[in-house]
């Protein structure tokens, strides 16, 4: 497997830890936000003499759907049973299927630009080795391959034991690519592997469909703190992206957005609401007067 520093060669990095923001430029800073952030800074990435950036991202009790999610013969009902546990739900625009995010779920995006040359699983192994790099005083255990039975599985899911704790998705916009990873690092990830098992139940109930949704057994899943046996937060996994990242690089900075950057995030983000509202779900954001 190619490491980090075989696919990422640059010694500046744009640094920005979304972790505990409400409000992005007016909107009410949900799931859809992030993703339309994501966008905007792969097209901000796209030229060969740009930097990458590396984002950090949380959102309280949301299940974010795959494209083929919104396919489901009975999604209403599905979305319904997560509303009944407090989850929102928004259709993402990258690869994947339903994933349960909250706040014990750390979001990590990887953006890189000029990615012409590298395949997408370059850059999914660039990713799977900076987690283990960042990880590896605490295990040399960490594994990447489909863990059947897990919720959005993947050739590079990442587990120790085989219980899985995190999935990565990639989207490329233009010259530019995010890729996309949640980390279970604390509360239990048997229960959100549960709500993801129960919202397939609901949405799908035994009806033939084409695509092949998974059958999820919560007993392959787990958070970090679980699989390691100590008490890990989202506040320890933070500071550890920023050690690694500081390992691996010479510079960091962390930009606000540009006024054209805005207009392209005013851009992405419509696309996302229009992309909800297709599949039928309210992917509106209300806009608010709350600052950055």
């Amino acid at each position: 497997m190619k490491n980090w520093k075989e696919v990422v060669h640059h010694t500046t990095f744009r640094y920005l830890d979304h972790t505990e923001k409400n409000f992005f430029h007016g909107r009410a800073y949900t799931a859809l936000t992030s993703f339309a952030v994501d966008d905007v800074l792969a097209l901000s990435a796209a030229g060969t003499n740009d930097n990458p950036a590396l984002r950090l991202w949380v959102h309280p009790d949301t299940v974010v759907l795959g494209i083929p999610d919104a396919r489901l013969p009975h999604l209403e009902e599905g979305i319904q049973l997560l509303s009944n546990h407090g989850y929102r739900a928004i259709v993402r625009n990258s690869g994947g299927l339903a994933v349960a995010l909250d706040t014990g779920v750390l979001n990590i995006s990887l953006v890189l630009p000029d990615v012409r040359g590298l395949s997408i699983h370059d850059c999914y192994k660039a990713m799977v080795s900076f987690i283990q790099y960042m990880l590896r005083d605490l295990t040399d255990e960490i594994e990447a391959y489909e863990i059947v039975g897990s919720y959005c599985p993947g050739d590079y899911d990442l587990s120790i034991n085989g219980r899985k704790f995190a999935g990565i998705s990639q989207r490329r916009v233009k010259d530019g690519a995010a890729i996309q990873i949640y980390l279970d690092v604390e509360g239990k990830g048997r229960e959100r592997a549960e709500l993801i098992r129960d919202f397939y139940d609901v949405a799908r109930k035994e009806e033939e469909t084409s695509f092949d949704y998974p059958e999820i057994n919560p007993s392959v899943m787990a958070s970090l703190s679980e699989l390691l046996g100590i008490k890990l937060t989202v506040d320890d996994m933070k500071q550890r992206v920023l050690n690694a990242l500081e390992d691996v690089s010479e510079e960091l900075v962390s930009n606000d957005f540009s006024e054209d950057e805005l207009v392209q995030f005013e851009k992405r983000y419509e696309q996302m609401v229009k992309r909800n509202e297709k599949t039928g779900m309210n992917g509106q954001d209300s806009r608010s007067g709350g600052k950055d």
